[in-house]
């Protein structure tokens, strides 16, 4: 009672202080207690969660409860719980990052000297499992067998990996862990201060229970911040006071929205390959995206596809028994969660829930001998309840595969309501939770880019910065969102505040010297000024950035003057006359504006970059968006999605250039290359790097043809071909693909495209895709009907099928 207390008492704290708190996480949403207390805000009973999955009496280990705290809030929340116990009984807790199988060869290769290369191809060859051990990932992969045997400097390598595996590497803050004690913590446990300064535990997280301390977690989340500020837009701008914890669950926009997998930025959802499945299976309840989260793992992923075909009823849904129905009828007879096992442990084999939790236990962590222990007894309780051996046997073989996978449902339903809160935000207000997911990604490029990009999508523009809408962050400016002042390279948070406070005080500015003569000169300069006319902060005062470029030092250094002036109490003699004329003054300099030339597009979009980091009011890529599609079979989003040495073309711009002199002396380089969903590290080698480094520094767009790198810390591409964009050509490509409407695939259709084709003989494949509404047939013409691909090919095609009914591709894999 008293830890549910503890809990009741900061979780509503943060609550009383408009701190947004999750609405559960993980087994302790299964507790009555919990939300009857206002730790959680989910009904366990209308979601059949269990407080056994939660506590029950046979558990060993203590329990804990999670919480989700805003991310801006939980420090206040911790330091809260620090002055109300006292900082000698208030501790964050240490984690240590273990040499792991693949870290570790790396680390030995280094210290051996060994070239990258060598290394990186044997790390690589370490399987992609959870927690694999080296001794395993050997046993299992014949490669890394062979490299053992015949290469002397491997072995090495492998010998002093396995010794070190296991070891602690380093030691870092736990992400959300704090230690609550009743005496000061010195009495049970060492301490020390971490890099920031914070008191840590010394002891680990599980040595911690051991001596008697109880955990609790604090976690941080973003999506909860995003939709605090979503809402304050939402207050803001539409007077609307939305209660996001009472939402209707079956809101039409909402389920539309995920049906057809417009989820970037809805929390769980927005992966490529989670846009699929949303495409696929439609969801249309809340029990379906709690499904969708705990089915969306490595694990039980082979099960979505016989889910879906349930769900949509081209699968007949069988129960062995009708008491499975009850349990199984929500997941279309699929055993997907921990508690549905527990279910028919208890309601077949007549299991306590304490019980019930301890097979589940036992099966999902696939500890043979006890569940040989356990089989007779689940087999007796079944036999019990007049169930034949035959069909208990068959239901028990049906946990024992699903127990493995199964998720807790318990925290699939607290995230599926997150989920859902997010996409009825972004399908109901998209403008409103677009600002306030961009403000969160402030500092990720990569995520702004991304999300600019779907505002465009989405027919939301992102305006430049304006010296009289702009806020802080990121804001709502009508059916649009306007860049926050605080992203301008040079202008400090300082002056944004003073900016702000002169437009609330006295009003919008009229002019750039209205501007001046208004802001605090103590708290700006001119490199900050010359940032907000380069980025377009003044461009709703009708002035021309290159004008207010060569002119705007005068204008300052007037206004700077009579401000330091007034300031000392002087009076210039001509400060008078400058104040009755600066009317007239205002009104020559407005009117002489429209005359003045503007730097051409390339160059506003140059200065956009340089003091945003982002294009904005355009994009060096937009005018080659057509022949891009033809070109790229991939772009800085789905690259993430490729395996290791696929083969990859995509066009960008070059971002960042960085250098490495190699133990050869020769030059090569890790460039960052940038489109318009987001960017990639791009490896251009000594070679490759002096032939192409004329072009890379041009400032030009280019085409890249290369092979996937895919290590531990992410894709990049190891660059093979480069051109400039403008020039490139389509001769990389091995697929043609024709794309016709089913009421344009007249007979007279088909025999013109059959002699175009034979027209453009060569050596790519030729895919036709007929198209009906949503559904879409693809029909490969065989090796016998091949094509050379050319732009004149696709020119004639689209005047023959409709524009853009033509696409070229690479395809890796031989047909």
């Amino acid at each position: 009672a008293g830890y549910f207390l503890i809990v009741s008492d900061f979780v509503n704290y943060a609550k009383q202080k408009n701190i947004p708190v999750g609405p559960g996480r993980g087994s302790a949403a299964g507790s009555l207690v919990a939300y009857s207390i206002g730790i959680t805000n989910i009904d366990p009973i209308r979601y059949g969660l269990f407080f056994e999955r939660f506590l029950n009496p046979d558990r060993i280990s203590m329990p804990d409860i999670d919480i989700d705290f805003c991310q801006d809030g939980r420090d206040e929340i911790i330091k809260y719980v620090t002055d109300k116990y006292g900082s000698d009984k208030v501790a964050q807790i240490i984690t240590f990052g273990k040499m792991q199988a693949k870290a570790v060869i790396r680390d030995v290769g280094r210290a051996l000297s060994i070239s990258y290369g060598e290394v990186d191809t044997i790390a690589k060859l370490v399987p992609n499992v959870l927690n694999i051990s080296l001794d395993m990932a050997i046993q299992s992969e014949p490669r890394l067998q062979e490299e053992e045997k015949k290469n002397e400097k491997v072995k090495k390598l492998l010998s002093l990996s396995r010794a070190l595996e296991g070891l602690n590497r380093h030691s870092s803050t736990h992400a959300a862990g704090v230690v609550i004690s009743d005496v000061p913590l010195v009495e049970r446990v060492p301490l020390c201060k971490s890099p920031r300064e914070e008191i840590v535990t010394q002891y680990s997280m599980n040595d911690l229970q051991a001596v008697g301390l109880t955990k609790f977690d604090f976690l941080g989340l973003k999506t909860l911040t995003v939709i605090k500020n979503a809402l304050q837009f939402i207050k803001e701008g539409r007077g609307h006071n939305l209660d996001i914890d009472k939402l209707s669950l079956d809101d039409h926009n909402t389920y539309q929205l995920l049906m057809k997998g417009n989820t970037d930025g809805v929390f769980q959802l927005e992966s490529s390959g989670m846009k699929d499945i949303l495409v696929n299976m439609k969801p249309d309840c809340i029990e379906d995206i709690i499904a969708l989260i705990a089915l969306y793992r490595p694990g039980p992923m082979n099960m979505v596809p016989e889910f879906i075909s349930r769900k949509q009823g081209k699968t007949k849904i069988v129960y062995e028994i009708p008491e499975l129905v009850e349990i199984l009828k929500e997941t279309y007879g699929v055993i997907v969660y921990q508690e549905q096992v527990m279910q028919i442990a208890s309601a077949i084999g007549g299991y306590t829930m304490a019980e019930a939790d301890i097979l589940r236990k036992v099966m999902s962590k696939k500890k043979t001998s006890e569940m040989e222990k356990e089989k007779p007894k689940f087999l007796e309780g079944a036999k019990q309840k007049k169930i034949s051996e035959k069909k208990s046997r068959k239901i028990w073989d049906q946990m024992e595969t699903f127990a493995e996978y199964g998720f807790n449902k318990s925290h699939s339903t607290a995230y599926a309501i997150i989920s859902y809160q997010t996409a009825y935000l972004k399908a109901n207000y998209p403008v409103e939770f677009m600002a306030a997911l961009l403000t969160s990604e402030k500092d990720n490029r990569d995520k702004i880019i991304k999300y600019i990009s779907c505002c465009k999508d989405m027919g939301i523009n992102v305006l430049p910065p304006d010296i009289n809408e702009s806020q802080s962050d990121f804001s709502v400016s009508g059916e649009h969102i306007r860049f926050g002042l605080a992203a301008v390279k040079n202008v400090g948070s300082g002056a944004v505040e003073s900016i702000i406070d002169v437009r609330k005080n006295e009003g919008s500015f009229s002019t750039f010297d209205d501007f001046s003569n208004r802001v605090d000169h103590r708290k700006i300069n001119k490199r900050m000024i010359e940032s907000l006319i380069k980025c377009g902060a003044f461009d709703s005062l009708s002035y021309k950035r290159k004008y207010l470029m060569e002119n705007y030092e005068g204008i300052v250094d007037t206004a700077h003057r009579r401000q330091k002036e007034r300031s000392s109490g002087q009076t210039s003699l001509f400060d008078q006359l400058e104040s009755d004329n600066s009317q007239n003054f205002e009104s020559a300099n407005h009117y002489a504006i429209p005359d003045a030339t503007e730097w051409d597009h390339q160059e506003l979009l140059g200065y956009e970059k340089e003091t945003l980091g982002f294009y904005i009011t355009g994009h060096p890529l937009l005018k080659y968006a057509d022949k891009l599609s033809n070109l790229a079979n991939v772009d800085t989003t789905s690259i993430n999605d490729k395996k290791d040495r696929d083969v990859v073309i995509f066009g960008g711009v070059v971002s960042n250039i960085h250098e490495v002199t190699t133990k050869k002396k020769d030059v090569m380089a890790y460039i960052t290359i940038e489109d318009l969903k987001g960017s990639v590290t791009v490896i251009f080698f000594a070679d490759i790097y002096k032939k192409a480094f004329g072009l890379l520094h041009s400032e030009e767009p280019v085409l890249i043809k290369g092979t996937i790198d895919a290590g531990e810390e992410g894709v990049k591409v190891i660059a093979s071909e480069l051109s400039a964009l403008g020039n490139a050509s389509e001769k990389s490509f091995n697929e043609a693909h024709f794309y016709i409407n089913v009421s344009h695939a007249s007979s007279e259709v088909i025999e013109s495209l059959n002699a175009l084709l034979k027209t453009y003989k060569g050596k790519s494949y030729v895919f036709i895709h007929i198209l009906n509404g949503k559904s879409e047939i693809i029909v490969y013409l065989g090796k016998e009907c091949r094509v050379e691909i050319t732009e004149k090919l696709r020119e004639d095609a689209d005047l023959l099928l409709g524009s853009s009914a033509t696409r070229f591709r690479i395809n890796n894999n031989d047909l």
